[in-house]
């Protein structure tokens, strides 16, 4: 088959990866760096799975600048553009998967355009009607930042909002480019679908904004944080996973589904949701207050990406922390050499270790790494599993 992806971000790049094992895929992209990246086997984000697979699998995989190149003859058109939540509009911003849905039925009506960016609840049936079209369907992922492929390689569940036999073929085509063997799918109402992304994603939210609250209490009353995670975890009903303390949830998804889902729901369910958001800002100022304890002039923060093994700063966690830390008038310096520039959020970027250290009171870290061993009496993190 042809198919054609557009949006070479992390799910976008993942979906295209996985697929052009088998198939001939072409992604389409408005960034020209991508897209020679692509061309050239080189990721242009980091994921190791893709990265692997860039040097060492033959894919049938190029990219484009060119729309009609990609959609033209497309069995497929595969949606993976951003999807960012508008503060103004109280919703996601949805204006760059129309955008790529007119040009499709611009070129190739006939086409199945499957949307894998997330959405709000109620977007298929409404983007149904003003296009006059049901070759459009949702099918959510449920990818991590950093390991994008492997979770397309290795999927939980594979779930498309459509009962049909286009629905079926499409879970198909993915479990077949997969390598894990009884992968549960599940086809379902549109609007089912978009709420299970939404709840999905708002639940982890909860989840962490719990063991984050269970270690601000534990820390404020002198407690082992350590001992009681793994009092509670022992049940199996709550596992020995997604445990770990941080400076708050963030990333990409987190944030924004959250806001849709309070959008998108009744006024009488919203209590949990709004408390989740709320207790993931009084996280932020646990935290700050508890630097602030340790009466630093200069505040080195080690690592500004969201979670190890990924290149995503804009939604760190940490983020908001610095804006904090600046508000009370501390000088803050920041240790990451993977940041190109020499300056983020107005605060110098070091990339020489040492220094970083000599001029830092205090060293904060969301995610601990062996790197900072020997100034350990100078570090502060919440990290207790040193994972994400």
């Amino acid at each position: 088959m042809k198919i054609a992806v557009a949006g070479a971000g992390y799910v976008g790049l993942a979906n295209a990866t996985l697929l052009s094992q088998k198939h001939e895929v072409i992604a389409y992209d408005i960034n020209e760096d991508k897209v020679n990246k692509i061309n050239n086997r080189q990721a242009p984000i980091h994921d190791d799975y893709i990265e692997k697979f860039f040097k060492e699998v033959n894919l049938n995989l190029k990219a484009t600048l060119d729309y009609k190149e990609a959609f033209c003859d497309a069995n497929y058109v595969i949606i993976c553009t951003p999807t960012d939540f508008d503060d103004n509009l109280k919703s996601f911003n949805t204006d760059s998967i129309e955008d790529v849905i007119q040009k499709v039925l611009e070129i190739n009506k006939d086409t199945t355009i499957v949307i894998r960016s997330t959405i709000p609840i109620g977007f298929i049936d409404s983007i149904r009607e003003k296009y006059n079209t049901n070759n459009i369907m949702y099918c959510p992922e449920f990818l991590r930042e950093g390991h994008a492929l492997y979770d397309n390689l290795y999927p939980f569940r594979i779930i498309v909002g459509e009962k049909s036999v286009q629905a079926e073929k499409f879970a198909n085509l993915l479990k077949d480019c997969s390598f894990k063997t009884n992968i549960p799918i599940k086809l379902m109402d549109s609007r089912e679908a978009e709420t299970v992304k939404l709840f999905s994603n708002t639940y982890l939210a909860i989840r962490v904004s719990f063991f984050n609250e269970l270690d601000s209490y534990a820390e404020d009353n002198n407690l082992d944080s350590k001992e009681i995670i793994e009092g509670i975890c022992l049940d199996p009903r709550i596992g020995n996973f997604y445990n770990n303390p941080s400076f708050g949830y963030g990333g990409y998804c987190f944030p924004k589904d959250i806001k849709q889902l309070i959008s998108d729901v009744n006024i009488s369910q919203k209590a949990l949701l709004e408390n989740t958001v709320k207790s993931n800002e009084e996280r932020k100022e646990h935290i700050l207050n508890r630097i602030l304890k340790f009466k630093p002039n200069i505040v080195g923060v080690y690592g500004i990406t969201m979670k190890k093994e990924t290149d995503n700063y804009r939604e760190s966690a940490v983020n908001d922390i610095i804006e904090r830390l600046k508000d009370n008038n501390l000088g803050v310096i920041i240790y990451e050499p993977t940041y190109s520039e020499d300056i983020y959020h107005n605060c110098e970027v070091y990339k020489d270790f040492d220094k970083f250290v000599e001029e830092s009171d205090i060293i904060v870290a969301n995610r601990y790494n062996e790197q900072l061993k020997n100034v350990k009496k100078l570090v502060y993190t919440r990290d207790i599993y040193n994972r994400d």
